[in-house]
């Protein structure tokens, strides 16, 4: 009996020990410990940050967190093309190779389409091959909800303006001729806006415009495109550039285009 009191009187002797080694401070924080698990083993400077809490894998026992879906790699083709925004087209035969709609983009580009009236009139293949880009991604095939068809995206209207008013029976779902009636409709908005708002100069050239949103040829060739001349002619009192965000896409496409690696 005597011997389990001397046993018991050192253990109490030890725990006391240990007790006298803690400052107030330090008691009042052991006093403070949560309950549950803690890092037994670690050393003050060995705990965990909570950044590397954040970094390390969950315990096997916990509920797997749900994963973020991974972001789908974009396609390298610069803004999103126009034909895209309506969220509705669909595809129609083959489409030929990009760098077959290239070589007719330029083709069509040029073309001389006011021989007589306007024989220096020609549209830079830069501005055709933008249009072309925005509009379709160089996709010959492709076919929005809203008529628009092939390179150019071109509408029945148009196709029936263009081929009326130059006396031709372009075939709007032939890439080569598809290329030809945007680029001759650019030259018409050329003439048209040039005649107009520009005492018949008919120079496309971005040093004649400041900025993308500056009452000047080029730009508003591409918004009539867009949007229709009569848009253009509705902003003139103001002199303020229709489909400013697609004017702007254009001209960038212009400056740098994936388009350019074909």
């Amino acid at each position: 009996m005597a011997h389990r009191w001397k046993v018991l009187a050192a253990v109490v002797a030890l725990v006391v020990a240990a007790g006298c080694g803690l400052t107030g401070k330090d008691r009042d924080v052991a006093a403070t410990q949560p309950s549950g698990p803690v890092w037994d083993t670690a050393t003050p400077s060995d705990e965990p940050t909570l950044n590397d809490l954040a970094a390390s894998e969950p315990p096997t026992s916990s509920p797997t967190p749900s994963k973020k879906p991974k972001p789908t790699k974009p396609t390298p083709t610069g803004p999103v093309n126009n034909f895209q925004h309506a969220g509705c087209f669909h595809y129609q035969g083959k489409a030929v190779s990009k760098t077959s709609a290239k070589s007719a983009l330029n083709a069509a580009a040029a073309k001389h389409y006011w021989p007589t009236s306007a024989p220096t009139l020609t549209v830079p293949s830069d501005v055709v091959r933008a249009v072309a880009w925005n509009e379709s991604g160089w996709q010959s095939n492709v076919v929005n909800c809203d008529g628009g068809f092939g390179l150019m995206q071109l509408m029945p209207d148009t196709v029936s303006m263009i081929n009326t008013r130059f006396e031709q029976s372009y075939n709007v779902k032939d890439y080569k001729q598809n290329a030809i009636l945007g680029a001759n409709y650019l030259a018409w908005l050329t003439k048209y806006i040039g005649d107009n708002y520009f005492k018949g100069n008919y120079s496309l050239s971005t040093s004649k415009c400041s900025s993308t949103s500056s009452w000047c040829l080029l730009n508003l060739v591409i918004a009539g495109y867009h949007a229709g001349v009569g848009a253009v002619e509705s902003a003139a009192s103001s002199k303020t550039v229709p489909s400013s965000d697609y004017v702007y896409v254009v001209r960038s496409l212009m400056k740098s285009c994936f388009c350019d690696t074909y």
